[in-house]
């Protein structure tokens, strides 16, 4: 099959991939490769053959093009690649370009271009499908299982409860500290398509502790998708449509702060993918340069004590904790989210093996390669089960979603929290 593309986005990225020493360790590292055992789905094998394409030794056949899907961009490989190599930075580089030059199949149209960046429709589809959940079976908590009609989107698989009332719709667009207390700064709050839509009360949880300490916590209605979903199909144009809002609504604001590590990952790299424009590198470096995430902004910009994250009473519950791949090697965030949990009175903390090891989740890979998604997440359940710990903690929804609906199909009775909820004193 011809391309004939002028790969002005892969492009960006060439010396990337002639970097490549083809020394095979990505292919010890990488969870796709562990399953499938096809080099044609790791770092080294794409990067021979996109350095062929852009020679133009070689055409992009169909199963190529098929196998671009097949990576969760855990950043694994380029964490242990000794020459730097960013394969993540490739992959969605060549993604973008085969989305100009074909398009987007129709489900994705669909979804990327038609529903997710603007917010009213998605919000107003979602609270249609919220009335008609009573029909799926309850499980345990807010997940119900999938029943088998709905197999496209993982046959058998928990999914959370959508919430009746968005968290936008709930909150106010400015929430002061308590009367009293001193402002120390004004910082917007990233809401996120999940706490929106799903745990609006995980976001409520996070306002309330950042406003009772001292932070003025801005809400702006006009915010949407962060983009990543949208930007990791490829669909680098409507990305771009989504990052120009996110900018223009957060503008005059000391911090913006997520409690989503994909959210906070895809904020941050607005400049390195999407900046296609002077003025872009411009605007988008600047608001990049004032993204947190939630247990960054709190440990290295707050620098709260370790008194305000509190006590939790009752019997002491062992805690262990879920590196999200977009916080841990996007973003090297490692040792804030660990100081926190070490500082909250009635938790004993047990460090996991292979605590950074990814989940399966990688967004829609999980969607079209469900099967392939639980074989990996198996992996990260064995590690789950040798902490013996009562409560798995993350800062990502989407390793929530999926911890979750891994421990019900292992039918292990272990909860799946964010870490801000552990602020609230729960559980």
């Amino acid at each position: 099959m011809s391309f004939k593309s002028d790969f002005r986005e892969l492009m960006r990225f060439e010396d990337q991939a002639e970097k490549c020493l083809k020394c095979g360790l990505c292919l010890y590292y990488c969870p796709v490769f562990r399953e499938e055992h096809d080099e044609s789905l790791v770092a080294r094998g794409r990067n021979k053959l996109i350095t062929e394409l852009l020679s133009r030794q070689v055409d992009l056949t169909k199963e190529f093009d098929g196998n671009l899907g097949l990576c969760l961009a855990c950043k694994r490989c380029s964490m242990f690649c000794p020459a730097g190599i960013h394969a993540d930075q490739i992959m969605l580089a060549l993604r973008a370009d085969l989305v100009r030059e074909r398009g987007l199949s129709l489900p994705k149209k669909a979804a990327y271009r038609w529903l997710i960046p603007y917010r009213q429709r998605f919000a107003r589809l979602l609270k249609l499908a919220a009335k008609f959940q009573w029909f799926l079976p309850a499980y345990e908590g807010d997940f119900k299982r999938l029943p088998l009609f709905l197999s496209p989107l993982g046959k058998g698989r928990y999914v959370p409860h959508i919430a009746s009332t968005s968290l936008i719709d709930q909150v106010p667009s400015v929430v002061p500290p308590p009367p009293g207390t001193q402002v120390k700064m004004r910082v917007g709050f990233f809401v996120g398509c999940v706490f929106n839509f799903i745990w609006p009360e995980i976001g409520k949880t996070i306002i309330n502790f950042l406003v009772k300490n001292g932070i003025e916590v801005v809400i702006p209605k006009e915010q949407g998708c962060c983009g990543m979903p949208i930007s990791g199909a490829g669909d680098f144009e409507t990305a771009r449509f989504l990052a120009d809002n996110t900018v223009s609504v957060f503008n005059g604001l000391d911090f913006v702060v997520t409690g989503c590590a994909t959210c906070s990952s895809a904020l941050k790299h607005y400049q390195i993918y999407l900046a296609d424009t002077e003025e872009r590198v411009k605007s988008y470096g600047e608001f990049t340069a004032k993204v947190r995430d939630l247990t960054e902004f709190l440990v290295d910009d707050l620098k709260l004590p370790v008194s305000a994250y509190g006590t939790r009473h009752g019997e002491s519950l062992r805690i262990t904790y879920h590196d999200p791949c977009h916080l841990a090697r996007y973003q090297n965030i490692v040792k804030q989210p660990r100081k926190i949990l070490n500082s909250i009175g009635g938790l004993e903390f047990v460090e996991m093996e292979g605590a950074d090891d990814c989940c399966g989740m990688g967004g829609a890979f999980s969607i079209y390669h469900y099967q392939l998604s639980q074989r990996i997440a198996d992996r990260k359940i064995d590690l789950i089960k040798k902490t013996n710990a009562d409560i798995v903690v993350t800062t990502c929804p989407g390793c929530m979603i999926q911890l979750q609906d891994s421990l019900l199909r292992h039918k292990m009775p272990k909860k799946v929290l964010h870490l801000a909820q552990l602020l609230n004193g729960e559980p």
